[in-house]
């Protein structure tokens, strides 16, 4: 519905992203001052799972996790922020990995003060990342973790595979038909995309992010786990 507030509700939404691409900018410089990398140095060996709807990322993850006993932090990590900063977790899903909804980013505490602006919530997911990643060895999965933490101290693997593959998979684990997962596979895909490139200035589909790129299909769950259980070993546990 057209109305005559809609100038100003545009108007008011574009002024927010202005503020939240400066904020990036600042927080792009902090990334590499001396004061980050000085938090950096207690950071444990870890792994950062970047995927594809449909590409077993969590699957994979807990094979990894269980294989190491190392905390998977998935999902999960939504309820850490939320009992860390005493947040409502559905509030959280409003803001985590989907695509931007500036409606609420801009109406959002007039509508209920429960609400989350999309740029806290990624400042307390960053507060937790590197905390979990000081006090013991992690597999995070999505949500940018790789771009979170230092390089040199993990290894970061994205996971992918050919869209009828990702359409089954989804099809099997949530029990839809072929049309919901693939609406399911593009919000998903679409809100990640646009969640790395918002808050990171990254393109999540760019292989050279990565230390590896994995074609799920090709290889299976079990055997893909493996391919990056070896990785880890040679190139981060035994530096």
């Amino acid at each position: 519905m057209q109305t005559h507030a809609e100038p100003a509700i545009v108007a008011a939404a574009e002024r927010q992203m202005q503020v939240w691409a400066r904020t990036a900018e600042i927080e792009d410089r902090a990334m590499r001052s001396r004061e980050l990398q000085q938090i950096a140095e207690g950071i444990r060996p870890y792994l950062a799972l970047s995927r594809e709807e449909g590409a077993g990322g969590s699957e994979i993850a807990e094979l990894i996790g269980k294989e190491l006993g190392w905390d998977v932090l998935d999902r999960n990590l939504l309820d850490r922020v939320a009992e860390r900063y005493h947040l409502s977790r559905p509030m959280l899903e409003l803001v985590d990995e989907t695509r931007s909804n500036w409606v609420h980013d801009v109406l959002g505490t007039w509508m209920d003060r429960q609400v989350v602006p999309a740029e806290k919530y990624v400042i307390h997911l960053t507060h937790v990342v590197l905390s979990a990643a000081r006090r013991d060895n992690v597999v995070l999965v999505g949500r940018g973790a790789q771009f979170l933490l230092p390089r040199e101290k993990g290894l970061a693997v994205r996971l992918i595979a050919p869209r009828k593959f990702r359409v089954r998979q989804v099809m099997q684990r949530d029990g839809l038909d072929e049309a919901g997962a693939c609406r399911l596979i593009e919000e998903r895909d679409r809100g990640r995309r646009e969640f790395v490139q918002r808050f990171f200035r990254r393109d999540i589909d760019d292989a050279h992010l990565y230390d590896a790129v994995l074609n799920v299909e090709r290889f299976g769950l079990e055997a893909t786990a493996r391919y990056i259980l070896a990785a880890l070993e040679q190139h981060v546990l035994r530096r």
